[in-house]
């Protein structure tokens, strides 16, 4: 599981000019489901999301999490970023899970974030064309892998 996660002032996803997830300061989080993912990965992304420290302290150093800053998430499946790009000048999408598998790890995901974080989870829409808009705060912007 790849997760790109962007510290955000405001993000919001649209579907056929619809709103269907927005959020205030928080963390946008692109997901990425690869082959094999399961209940493990979940858990430690869970973790990862909402504890990495991204959010400034005091002092001004990058020492809070999500929780911790009273942030939002929001959650974005994106399975392109699971794609295979290390030759050629087309991705390639056998690094990345099945639709029909990636779907139930994704939204174990949700649920596990939900669950243990007191602020907002939003969503997009699984499989939709989906038009993701952010202000990124820093830039602060990473890769985390499950």
């Amino acid at each position: 599981m790849l997760v790109l996660i962007q510290r955000v002032t405001e993000a919001a996803v649209r579907v056929d000019d619809a709103i269907v997830g927005a959020i205030g300061p928080g963390l946008l989080a692109l997901v990425g489901i690869e082959p094999g993912d399961g209940d493990a990965e979940v858990a430690r992304m869970a973790d990862r999301l909402l504890g990495y420290r991204v959010f400034a302290d005091a002092a001004g150093r990058m020492n809070l999490g999500l929780g911790d800053a009273g942030g939002a998430l929001l959650l974005v499946s994106q399975f392109t970023l699971a794609a295979d790009t290390r030759s050629g000048m087309r991705p390639g999408f056998s690094t990345a899970a099945a639709p029909t598998d990636a779907e139930p790890v994704f939204n174990r995901l949700v649920e596990a974030c939900r669950l243990r974080h007191a602020g907002a989870v939003e969503t997009g829409r699984f499989g939709a064309h989906m038009v993701v808009s952010l202000v990124n705060d820093g830039p602060v912007t990473f890769l985390l892998r499950a």
